[in-house]
């Protein structure tokens, strides 16, 4: 048992490594609503002691339509992701075809290819078949990231549903297809949460992918409309922060609703009975 002053003193050191670690949130929320001509200002307001919203006007203005991009992106990541995923890590784990484990390997390696390669290798692709400057084309490089991924999850937490559900399902006359879909996805749900908070959260925070293979498109994800303030002359700071702050909302929001459904989500196959 620990001592009450022992317990203090962890909560105390934990309360100040959140505090650091949040500091940059904070700062990001301070200058958003930072006057410009405060900007360079000596030494710098820890409080914003004079708010201004014309930097989230400017979000409003200008961003909404790059916000929206982004979303549509994010989306068509996730649904990618789950119709090629879901059904593949069913197939390691259950079905265990013949090669699963070099799959495995592959899906592993996949994983450490640095994504600026990637991103070169797309170009190339991209600009043979006419796939440059659109949306669908960023979801597809999208997926590239993300399905090896939610393989690996898929795999890890199906194999830690019992055979006797899915051989149950096959006595009643459930062929694969049936089982998977009826049985073995219900019971997945954590696997599919923490699959497309992920597939969707990389979508939406992407930089290489969209600067390289969408930088002249109509349709541009958020973090190429952060750019349109930011110039060889002139940074408005505060319009930046403040997209960062509203591009950073849904991310947010989303972790919270989905963190106990994460937790569970990651750790499967984990820990074997």
């Amino acid at each position: 048992m620990k001592s009450p002053a022992s317990s203090r003193r962890y909560t105390a050191v934990g309360l100040l490594l959140t505090a650091l670690m949040l500091f940059p949130v904070y700062w990001m929320l301070n200058v958003s609503l930072t006057p410009q001509q405060d900007m360079r200002k000596s030494p710098p307001d820890l409080f914003p002691l004079h708010p201004t919203f014309e930097g989230y006007r400017a979000v409003l203005h200008d961003q909404m339509p790059y916000l929206g991009t982004s979303l549509l992106i994010g989306l068509g990541t996730v649904a990618a992701t789950l119709v090629l995923a879901a059904p593949a890590g069913y197939s390691l784990a259950k079905l265990r075809p013949r090669g699963g484990g070099l799959m495995g390997l592959a899906l592993l390696v996949a994983q450490m290819i640095p994504g600026i390669v990637m991103a070169m290798g797309f170009y190339g692709i991209f600009l043979n078949l006419g796939l440059l400057n659109s949306w669908w084309g960023l979801i597809i490089a999208d997926s590239t990231i993300a399905v090896p991924f939610g393989v690996m999850i898929f795999t890890a937490f199906m194999s830690g549903i019992p055979d006797e559900l899915t051989a149950a399902a096959r006595i009643d006359g459930a062929g694969t297809w049936r089982t998977f879909w009826s049985v073995v996805l219900p019971v997945s749900r954590n696997a599919v949460v923490t699959v497309s908070l992920f597939s969707f959260l990389w979508a939406w925070s992407d930089f290489v992918f969209a600067n390289t293979l969408d930088g002249g498109g109509d349709l541009r994800p958020i973090t190429l409309g952060i750019y349109r303030y930011i110039g060889n002359n002139n940074q408005e700071w505060n319009a930046i922060m403040a997209t960062a702050v509203v591009a950073s909302v849904p991310a947010a929001v989303l972790l919270v609703l989905a963190q106990r459904y994460v937790a569970a989500g990651v750790t499967a196959g984990a820990v074997k009975d």
